[in-house]
């Protein structure tokens, strides 16, 4: 079965204008999947913190958890490579 890659999509457009929101690193605050759990899209799968806000990341796909690449407290950048589903 082919995997398919969930990265850490772009940030929003407005973190580059007004900068208020992406202040310091951008990390993982709380993981909700683990390998063999299925995911239906749409279903959050973690949350991001940054100084100001949390953003929860959702699955652009249907699957069950192959692995997870990323753990509470990582720090990430844009399109890093944070879980891969089977179909």
């Amino acid at each position: 079965m082919p995997l398919r890659e969930i990265r850490l999509p772009k940030f929003p457009e407005c973190w580059e204008s007004c900068g208020g929101c992406a202040q310091g690193e951008v990390s993982i605050l709380e993981v909700f999947v683990a390998p063999g759990k299925r995911v239906a899209r749409d279903d959050v799968i973690l949350t991001l913190e940054t100084g100001k806000v949390a953003l929860d990341i959702f699955s652009p796909h249907a699957g069950v958890v192959h692995e997870v690449l990323i753990a509470a407290g990582d720090v990430v950048d844009e399109g890093a490579l944070l879980v891969t589903l089977t179909a």
